[in-house]
């Protein structure tokens, strides 16, 4: 049956207007697509480009040289050496583990260095260079270079590793340097790409922490080529960094290498500062460690050993170290009362070897006693109840002010790791540190340096300095930067009695001088050379009555770790100050036998510049000191200046 010729319009006007519909939204998105393309292949044809160029192309970072450090004569402290490795990228790589297997039939891989290329591997980015062997040898760098086509992502590379060749004599000063470890990162805000390279290398502890930012430079970049494998084809350009500031110190590298040989099989530390600048010429610590070890990562049995060494090689004990100063503290009471109007210099007290406070007794070191003594002859023989006397007419207040004066109870700023502020007590310390009141026997044990007083090495030689010259000395380890002199320590003047000043330095000359003195036998002879010093015993134990009354146990017969601390300061020359010296031996007895004859050939060496004559010495040591030359020499490191070249 015919459909009626005005149905057939109709639908043939709906298939018009649908054709028309359907043609119209192709040519829109025809229209729409033409139009993306165009914008894509000519307005964004650069951003593309530079895309398609990113999957040949690698920008990879250029790790910077770090800062040298030298010694302030020039000698090399801290060097950078050529290193060869070996590293993988795991995106060129493909199949990690079937590289790895290939590459261990060519070189030799650690065990645990490649457990942590592993898991680095696995944790970083993909783009990420990755160490898999480090410190290989040269063959070993030929043999993968070589076989480089069947070894994708794998790359030999010549870097730049920390060496320290002056080995143990630096290493708490200068410190080492380690991989960037997760808490190191914990601990930087907004890390650079820089230290997220894997076994990057930073400071860790002394200077080369402390002086990180300096040292470390700036990274450079490199644009390299790479094809569909991975494989590096070629070099397009590259961005040098910034190599980092080299550092030269104050340490003079002769005297600090004879200052550890003289340390030796002691726990002891000593600091020589030079009076008129603050420079710090020696500032050592026994015993020590060598940092090398340190650089790769340093085994378990070796850092077991150096924390199980009663010695505790680790610390830094001339920075760090705190200690009760014992009698070298003597000249810090006596200035205190005699600046405060609470003495004067020819006043004398009576000494019986002991005095009775608040129903206790306090010892002299010598049991019968001094008699009468003056501030001199109290220095000069080391009497505990002259200031015993001073102590309980000045107070604790004028004592650990005058102290802080000469620069003890004070962190000085050094670029060094854990520099100690040490500890000069007062009465609101004591309450709100122990929750108790101060007693006046408290003031009576800070007099002589006991107590609750602690002082490190270095603040026992800056104090001396400023003893020494009534300046404000303030200690100095940097001496430049990138060729840069910095500040010296020089200081201000302190402002103290010159007069009350001179006889303290009086008395000081005569401990070492004057045949009552209690360093005589450690006396330098040359005249031009003579020195001023201070001995000082700190104990470490309570003495009972009941031992008191037997007889005290001689240091020789107690165990190590019981025997008193042995102190001796020192400035030379007397008329015309050039070195203050400090020396600590831990548990070595009596300051003048442990620590004087120590600081005293110390003093002698940096005087002389090297070994000096044996007229220096009295006559009856110099056989000694003659055979303990020639061994210092045998044992110090080899290629350390021994000054006997010099006129």
């Amino acid at each position: 049956m015919r459909r009626p010729t005005r149905d057939n319009a109709e639908s043939q006007r709906r298939i018009t207007r649908r054709g028309l519909i359907i043609g119209g939204a192709q040519a829109t998105f025809v229209g729409a697509l033409a139009l993306r393309m165009r914008f894509m292949q000519v307005d964004q044809a650069d951003q593309f480009r530079l895309l398609a160029d990113e999957n040949r192309i690698n920008i990879r970072l250029i790790p910077p040289a770090r800062g040298r450090i030298f010694d302030r004569n020039g000698a090399v402290v801290a060097e950078n050496v050529p290193s060869y490795r070996i590293t993988m990228v795991r995106e060129e790589a493909g199949d990690v583990d079937e590289v790895i297997a290939r590459l261990a039939r060519l070189v030799e891989l650690d065990p645990g260095e490649l457990e942590r290329a592993r898991r680095d591997l696995r944790e970083l980015r993909g783009d990420t260079p990755v160490t898999v062997a480090d410190r290989v040898t040269w063959g070993d760098i030929s043999r993968v270079a070589v076989n480089t086509p069947a070894l994708p992502g794998v790359t030999p590379e010549v870097g730049l590793s920390r060496r320290y060749p002056q080995g143990r004599d630096y290493a708490h000063l200068v410190g080492y340097v380690g991989p960037v470890s997760d808490r190191d990162l914990e601990n930087i805000d907004a890390p650079s790409q820089l230290l997220l390279i894997p076994r990057f290398q930073i400071g860790k502890i002394g200077l080369e922490a402390r002086q990180e930012d300096l040292l470390r430079g700036k990274a450079g970049s490199k644009r390299v080529e790479v094809n569909a494998a991975g494989r590096v084809m070629r070099e397009l350009d590259r961005r040098e960094g910034q190599a980092g500031a080299d550092l030269q110190i104050t340490i003079d590298n002769s005297l600090q290498s004879y200052v550890h040989a003289r340390l030796a099989k002691e726990s002891a530390a000593a600091v020589v500062i030079d009076c008129d600048t603050g420079d710090l010429l020696t500032c050592a610590s026994a015993p020590s460690f060598d940092p090398n070890l340190f650089v790769r990562g340093i085994s378990v049995a070796n850092y077991r050993a150096l924390l199980e060494n009663k010695y505790r090689p680790l610390p830094n004990k001339a920075v760090q170290g705190l200690y009760p100063p014992g009698s070298v503290f003597k000249m810090v009471t006596a200035l205190a009362a005699l600046e405060d109007d609470k003495a004067d210099l020819g006043e004398t007290v009576y000494c019986p070897g002991h005095m009775e406070v608040s129903g206790r007794r306090f010892h002299c070191w010598k049991r019968a006693g001094h008699g009468n003594v003056d501030l001199h002859r109290a220095l000069r023989e080391s009497c505990d109840v002259y200031f015993y006397e001073m102590a309980l007419r000045t107070g604790v207040e004028k004592i650990s002010e005058m102290a802080r004066r000469l620069g003890l109870g004070v962190q000085h700023d050094l670029p060094l790791t854990s520099v100690a502020a040490g500890l000069m007590p007062t009465k609101e310390w004591k309450l709100a540190n122990r929750g108790q009141e101060w007693v006046i026997g408290d003031s009576v044990n800070a007099s002589i340096g006991q107590g609750f007083v602690l002082a490190s090495p270095l603040q026992l030689a800056v104090m001396t300095a400023r003893l020494a010259t009534n300046r404000n000395v303030t200690p100095r380890l940097i001496k430049s930067i990138d060729g840069v002199e910095q500040p010296t320590g020089r200081g201000e003047d302190l402002g103290l009695n010159e007069n009350t000043l001179r006889e303290v330095r009086k008395a000081m000359f005569a401990v070492s001088n004057d045949r009552r003195g209690t360093a005589y036998s450690s006396r330098i002879i040359e005249d031009a050379f003579r020195l001023a010093g201070k001995t000082g015993t700190s104990q470490v134990r309570n003495i009972t009555a009941a031992e008191r009354a037997r007889g005290v146990t001689s240091n020789a017969d107690l165990p190590w770790e019981r025997r008193d601390h042995a102190l001796f300061v020192n400035f030379a020359p007397y008329d015309n100050p050039k070195y203050a010296v400090a020396v600590v031996v831990e548990h070595g007895g009596g300051g003048s036998t442990a620590a004087a004859p120590i600081a005293r050939d110390i003093t002698l060496q940096a005087l002389y510049d090297g070994d000096p004559p044996l007229s220096a010495y009295p006559a009856k040591d110099r056989g000694r000191i003659s055979t303990q030359q020639e061994e210092l020499r045998r044992t110090r490191p080899k290629g350390a200046p021994d000054g006997s070249d010099r006129a």
